[in-house]
């Protein structure tokens, strides 16, 4: 087994870029929906479509779902709703449809059965009778003697009467495929020159199961073929089974795509991303309100692919960036304690979008009326004007859009309840406080954030015996009920200066802080 390298020669950048400028550029996205689509299938997925894109070919979501004992329900809906979400929809799909279809494994059982019988009648494959027990046993004594577990290839000489009486005594079996020696290496575009002789590692292997369902070399051979794939691009977990594809591939008389094997995407502690890990699911992120721009930036900047790794890149950058000659044979461990900075920098060009801001604007309103629905101090705090002013001073200030629906932003939406006790502990002259901020707010004098913030400054002149930070915390306490937030001027901006004395008053005037 041999395979991987680091920086590319000459020869073989020509050789990838023979690859690529080959005609009908056609790729396939092949999950199993036994879980929902995490991290390393997204990043996966996108590397399909953009390689699609660049080389004007076409995307193909295929659903691998010939495993029934493990399917999860909703997962296959799931699957295409992410990539719908994150901007990667493919072009061919099961709820697209196409020229290749169906797009789902388990609608396509005749074409694997056809394949089936093909290798039956040239002897390339054969029925296996022997019995789980059997099998169970050899992988004991495999464990004992410390040897690779593997199928002994028995019912490999089984004679042609041998076979019938068992098919008569409808005897249950699978189909294995007969493996030889010699296997020719292969050029994989990541990995270069790759042989795995894998006839003196593994015995036969199965490509059809008793249930009648094909096993997942069969099943791809057999689709990648019919649906016309021109180039697989997948985790390197498969490459050291592709071996056994080309195999079948040349039992079938077919000429097998080019191969791409892709390094594994890791969490942060090395170990492998998993379908059925809660938080590297794309769902979660969608659900917690994490832009798709966010999570593809993400993804692509831990691993290679792309001339830089930069935060920032949106999809049209990733497309112009993107070279498979860069991608190298090494994991990428994913930093996911970065993503609420990734989230930010791309939340914060969506504010200043005038095309991208709208959709801000409805989804904010939407969460608005959510969480504080029946506790509006105001109709008016759902209107665009109030909402677009929130956004663009909150702007590089939130990682995500539901932060402002959190307790530390509720106050923009919900008037506080402050008793004057509370203000009286922080200062005696709360009062006296009240007043002098009522009155530089109800000026007629233009209000921004750095000439209110430079006013309030100016209140201590007038009050020699009050410290300033006592002076912030008596309207901090007023305005938001809050002992830490934005600044108070920037939360007398973005409440206004009529809500702002409204508040304060509310809060100095009464001794429970809530009935004037």
């Amino acid at each position: 087994m041999s395979g991987g390298r680091s920086l590319p020669s000459r020869m073989w950048l020509l050789q990838v870029r023979r690859f690529c400028s080959a005609p009908g550029v056609r790729v396939r996205f092949g999950p199993s929906p036994t879980g929902f689509l995490h991290l390393g299938g997204l990043r996966t997925a996108l590397y399909n479509y953009i390689f699609a894109r660049k080389h004007k070919g076409s995307f193909i979501l295929r659903l691998e779902d010939t495993d029934q004992s493990r399917l999860v329900p909703g997962a296959a809906e799931s699957i295409e709703d992410m990539l719908e979400w994150a901007g990667i929809a493919p072009d061919e799909s099961p709820r697209r449809g196409g020229p290749v279809g169906p797009y789902q494994q388990s609608q396509r059982l005749e074409l694997y059965h056809k394949a089936t019988e093909k290798l039956l009648e040239s002897g390339a494959a054969y029925r296996c009778f022997c019995t789980p027990q059997r099998l169970e046993l050899l992988r004991k004594e495999a464990l004992r003697s410390q040897q690779i577990s593997r199928y002994d290839n028995r019912c490999r000489h089984l004679t042609a009467q041998q076979t019938e009486e068992k098919l008569t005594q409808k005897t249950p079996y699978v189909v294995r495929f007969q493996m030889e020696k010699g296997v020719e290496p292969f050029q994989d575009m990541v990995y270069g020159c790759y042989q795995n002789e894998v006839a003196s590692v593994e015995g036969d292997f199965v490509i059809m199961k008793s249930d009648g369902f094909p096993t997942y070399h069969l099943a791809c051979v057999v689709d990648d073929h019919e649906m016309r794939v021109s180039h697989v691009l997948r985790g390197e977990e498969w490459l050291t089974s592709t071996p056994k594809h080309l195999l079948l591939y040349k039992a079938l008389e077919w000429t097998p795509p080019q191969f791409a094997h892709l390094p594994l995407l890791l969490n942060k502690d090395g170990s492998k991303l998993s379908k059925r890990q809660g938080d590297t699911l794309v769902e979660h992120f969608a659900k917690r309100g994490y832009l798709p721009e966010a999570l593809l930036d993400l993804v692509t900047n831990y691993g290679s692919g792309f001339k830089e790794n930069r935060m920032g890149r949106v999809l049209e950058e990733l497309l112009t960036e993107f070279d498979i000659s860069r991608i190298t044979t090494h994991s990428a461990c994913l930093d996911l304690e970065k993503l609420p900075e990734f989230n930010r920098f791309h939340l914060s060009r969506h504010i200043e979008s005038e095309s991208l801001r709208p959709q801000l604007v409805r989804e904010l309103q939407a969460e608005v009326e959510k969480v504080h629905g029946d506790q509006l101090l105001d109709p008016k705090v759902l209107e665009k004007g109030y909402i677009e002013k929130t956004l663009m001073l909150r702007k590089g200030h939130i990682s995500c859009l539901k932060d402002l629906v959190s307790p530390s932003y509720s106050f923009l939406w919900v008037r506080p309840s402050v008793p004057l006790e509370q203000l009286q502990a922080i200062s005696t002259e709360s009062a006296a406080i009240g007043s002098l901020t009522m009155g530089l707010l109800r000026s007629e004098s233009v209000l921004t954030i750095d000439v209110l913030a430079k006013e309030l400054r100016a209140l201590q002149d007038q009050m020699k015996e009050t410290k300033f930070s006592s002076i912030m915390k008596v309207l901090r306490l007023a305005l938001s009920g809050l002992q830490h937030g934005p600044s108070v001027a920037e939360m007398m901006i973005l409440l206004g200066p009529e809500e702002s004395c409204q508040r304060i008053q509310r809060a100095v005037s009464s001794k429970e802080g809530s009935d004037v």
